[in-house]
């Protein structure tokens, strides 16, 4: 049986996560440290740093309010190469010589709107019942899903040696991977800066946010 876990202190927690630990390692240091039920609107790669929005007490109950918001990311996308997982973590599958500016900026046209792209296989999508990171990890060869996202905002910010810098404005649940992936390349750094209004900067893992405040700034009338 699980350790009861206590519905005091709720509201919603911005945290910064920093690059190496999994969000559910983040998630535990918080839950720890406040002695709180807690959960997540959405979670980030182990690589990946930026905002993770946190459901503390009887907030959780809340998070269906909360996980659907459009998100924000920073990413550095290395178009000299693909890897196995779309990431620096991963095996360089294909290298090739990086497309021009122009190039570049037509295949990037393709991709704003509404989009099919592929699931990454290294994701926690589940597969037959279990998880295709587990399978990739076995080396097991799946076909991947597609997801339908809608990409609002994908504007090159510096292009330097092969290397992109992207900023970008997604639905929920698209991987920024994928994107890099279809672009020919891998995500070399990612960073996500905002959660519908809630933005990084705010992020401080002490603060409690009042679930009315945080409900009100996502449009939503306190229950």
């Amino acid at each position: 049986m699980g350790i009861p876990r206590a519905l005091e202190p709720t509201g919603l927690i911005l945290v910064d996560k920093p690059a190496g630990p999994s969000s559910h390692t983040v998630l535990d240091g918080v839950r720890r440290r406040t002695g709180a039920r807690t959960g997540h609107a959405g979670t980030l790669d182990p690589f990946a740093t930026g905002l993770l929005l946190l459901l503390s007490g009887r907030a959780t109950r809340m998070a269906t309010w909360f996980v659907g918001l459009d998100k924000c990311y920073l990413t550095e996308v290395d178009l000299r190469a693909r890897t196995s997982t779309g990431d620096v973590e991963g095996e360089v599958i294909h290298a090739s010589d990086p497309p021009g500016r122009r190039e570049l900026e037509a295949a990037l046209a393709g991709l704003r709107g509404a989009v099919e792209l592929p699931i990454p296989a290294a994701s926690a999508v589940k597969i037959g019942g279990e998880r295709a990171y587990r399978l990739h990890r076995r080396g097991v060869d799946v076909e991947m899903p597609v997801r339908r996202s809608r990409v609002d905002v994908l504007d090159v910010i510096a292009y330097t040696d092969g290397v992109a810098t992207l900023e970008l404005r997604v639905s929920s649940g698209t991987y920024i991977r994928s994107i890099a992936d279809v672009l020919g390349g891998h995500c070399r750094t990612l960073r996500r800066t905002e959660i519908g209004p809630f933005r990084v900067e705010e992020a401080d893992d002490q603060r409690i946010v009042p679930v009315e405040e945080g409900l009100a700034r996502i449009g939503v009338a306190v229950p």
